[in-house]
């Protein structure tokens, strides 16, 4: 079924991965894209990104997390169109927006009334700590780089509200609902204009600490010819110093990880102000060992006077 939105114009409906798919994506940017863009992506730098759309480097096969939601994606749907009768639910394709053809959408499916589209439908797996990530079922309270992802695609589509549908890490389902910012809108188009040229001018960003930033620089330069290169002092200088601050903060984790362990005794988790510090987990018959949370929260150490006053 061909399916036209208020902004949105329907490319085709292939298969994640196809040519096809690859083809439409080769020149404009998702929703993904534009978590990456904006650093938002726990995946993809905007280091990474840049030389994707320059086609210096290409994708890996799928990933472990991404064939899960492949196979999950359709009992997600339909679950929540068992929840919600009033409602069709159809698949999604490929958008491109009718006047900004650089904006692509690849929603998990639509919402319609009475045959129209009313909003959009994304579907989500997460095998995270659901506390640590996710808000209260019925909020909007999601993912920064899910968020960045349903308002770019909301723009695209020109539909006002998002419902999500997630699988969580307790095999829990749980539906949110986030709507259309025309500000945040804004900014996304923006610094999609700003990557788009500095494509055009072949100007990539900056470097960055992300993994995958490292991962392309590596594929970028795959050969080893047997030379040598020459550091200036100030590149021999900074990286020294970053592996010897590194190994100072690795001693100094392990210190308070063992201080950690010994507070938290037979107790699997330690909590901070709601906030999961950290996880005690085992493996076998292995002694437990002490795992950090995700998103830990930024908590500086208290001043002398801070620490009198308390």
């Amino acid at each position: 079924m061909t399916i036209e939105t208020p902004t949105g114009r329907l490319l085709g409906t292939w298969p994640d991965g196809s040519p096809e798919w690859h083809a439409a994506r080769a020149s404009r940017l998702g929703g993904s894209d534009m978590a990456a863009v904006l650093g938002r992506s726990p995946w993809v730098s905007p280091y990474r990104l840049w030389h994707l759309k320059a086609g210096n480097v290409v994708d890996g096969p799928a990933s472990d997390a991404q064939a899960r939601g492949h196979y999950l994606e359709d009992g997600i749907r339909r679950w929540w169109a068992d929840r919600h009768p009033e409602f069709e639910v159809a698949t999604g394709g490929t958008y491109a927006h009718r006047e900004r053809d650089y904006q692509l959408a690849n929603p998990d499916g639509l919402v319609l009334k009475d045959g129209r589209p009313v909003a959009l439908l994304e579907i989500k797996t997460d095998s995270q700590d659901d506390d640590d990530v996710w808000g209260k079922a019925g909020t909007d309270q999601i993912p920064l780089y899910y968020r960045t992802q349903i308002q770019w695609y909301l723009d695209v589509l020109g539909l006002e509200v998002a419902h999500v549908a997630v699988l969580t890490a307790r095999l829990e389902f749980r539906e949110y609902t986030v709507r259309y910012d025309a500000d945040d809108a804004a900014i996304l188009r923006r610094r999609a204009e700003m990557f788009l040229d500095s494509l055009m001018f072949n100007e990539p960003p900056d470097f960055d600490g992300a993994r995958s930033t490292y991962a392309t620089v590596r594929e970028l330069h795959p050969a080893i010819d047997g030379t040598t290169v020459e550091l200036t002092f100030e590149e021999a200088a900074a990286y020294c110093a970053a592996k010897h601050a590194l190994k100072a903060a690795e001693e100094a984790e392990l210190h308070q990880r063992s201080i950690l362990a010994d507070r938290m005794g037979a107790a699997k988790k330690a909590a901070f102000a709601g906030h999961t510090i950290a996880t005690r987990q085992a493996r076998g018959e292995s002694a437990p060992f002490v795992v950090a949370g995700r998103k830990l929260p930024d908590i500086q150490p208290r001043t002398e006077e801070e620490d009198a006053a308390a």
